[in-house]
């Protein structure tokens, strides 16, 4: 009888054999198992599942690109950008198209590889092979890191202002019927970047060399309006306004009678931006930031607080009220709701200005402040955005004169 050390031995022999990279079918050695076979039988199971050994898995990925590539397929987000795209190649040299390259680029960042390099790397992955149209083992390897290069430098101003209203078409198509009414949050967000960047700048809130991509979400379903890539500073009056005029303007284009809230912080409470939103019959709800004129106008809110919170009202005692007023540079008067807290740590005054009808407490509570769960998701959606590689959607839609260095350009 052949001795243990002696089987181990040849069953080794047997696996190296089976898997030498000089054996170009290695499959055609190793049949496939069932479920009754296997090279090492007996194994024991593994919390009730039986445990089978073969070697005939073929090229294995860890990468879920085809999964991705399906939902992204059902949305049709790659065609429509390269759609937006004039390519000038000669057709007869075209190896791989625009909308290949767009997918391959935009699912490899989906799926963790921010770099331009990445391209390099994983052009043979089966996964992402089949997620844009080819085998996995016979069809030719993707695009390379120059070309991906190439390619997020091509688009121009028409290009990106098509690109734009292309994104806003998908976010009016994922509805089933058109809203009563939607709401829009602007924020921005830390695009921290790596080397010397056109038009990065240092940002003191941040601390760093960042761009500032400004991000547009409609709050009710949390669905993404547009992304835009811009320098690493406050946008001011005429570049929010700018932004909404685009953004709005294509939704009301499919949707001339939804009603329009823009929602955001105090550094969007830009008075040409609040008086566009006036003129064009657009709701809006930003934060304002407090001064001693306001502080002024709320003593009387103030005071209300603190007796309250001595009297054993509550731990933290809130009033709410209202009032016109007019910054300096602000032509007219506009709403503005006070609220005043009274709390272990002291008072605390926040302030809104809308042109929205409500009682101040629902204004501020319910139609300002998210719930939890709102907040939540937002922070989910934005994280992935402060990586410096959203080069596909980020860059297809930034304005004309922000060019984007791709990660591995030199």
């Amino acid at each position: 009888m052949m001795r243990a050390a002696e089987r181990h031995k040849l069953l080794d022999s047997c696996m190296i054999w089976l898997l030498k990279p000089d054996q170009p079918r290695p499959t055609e050695f190793a049949p496939a198992m069932d479920e009754s076979t296997g090279i090492l039988p007996g194994l024991p199971a593994v919390a009730g599942k039986p445990v089978h050994v073969a070697f005939d898995g073929g090229r294995v990925t860890s990468d879920a690109g085809i999964l991705l590539a399906a939902i992204e397929q059902r949305l049709g987000i790659v065609e429509r950008l390269a759609d937006c795209i004039e390519d000038q190649r000669a057709p007869e040299r075209v190896r791989h198209g625009l909308s290949e390259m767009i997918r391959y680029r935009a699912l490899l960042i989906a799926a963790g590889y921010p770099d331009g390099t990445d391209c390099d790397l994983l052009k043979s992955d089966p996964a992402f092979k089949m997620a844009v149209g080819r085998l996995p083992e016979s069809g030719a390897d993707l695009c390379s890191q120059p070309t991906i290069s190439r390619l997020e430098n091509l688009p121009g101003r028409v290009a990106l202002k098509r690109m734009m209203a292309a994104m806003v078409e998908v976010f009016c198509d994922s509805f089933e019927q058109v809203p009563r009414r939607i709401v829009l949050d602007i924020d921005d967000t830390e695009d921290r970047v790596h080397g010397g960047q056109q038009l990065a700048l240092f940002n003191a809130y941040y601390d760093s060399r960042c761009f500032q991509p400004i991000h547009i979400y409609e709050a009710t379903t949390g669905k993404p309006v547009a992304i835009i890539l811009r320098p690493g500073k406050t946008p001011d009056g005429a570049e929010v306004t700018l932004v909404l005029r685009h953004v709005i303007g294509h939704i009301r284009a499919r949707w001339p009678a939804v009603d329009i809230v823009v929602r955001g912080d105090s550094h969007y409470a830009r008075p040409e931006a609040m008086a566009w939103c006036e003129r064009k019959r657009i709701g809006y709800i930003f934060g304002l930031a407090g001064n001693a004129v306001l502080l002024r106008r709320v003593g009387d809110l103030a005071e209300g607080a603190a007796l309250g919170r001595v009297d054993g009202e509550a731990d933290k005692v809130r009033r709410y009220g209202e009032f016109r007023y007019a910054a300096t540079s602000w032509k007219v008067e506009r709403r503005v709701i006070a609220r005043v807290e009274a709390g272990p740590q002291g008072a605390d005054s926040r302030f809104i200005v809308t042109n929205l009808a409500g009682l101040p407490k629902a204004l501020y509570e319910k139609v300002y402040f998210a719930s939890e769960g709102e907040d939540s998701m937002r922070e989910t959606i934005f994280r992935p955005c402060r990586r410096p590689s959203l080069h596909v959607i980020i860059r297809c839609i930034s304005p004309p004169g922000v060019r984007r260095r791709p990660q591995g350009e030199r």
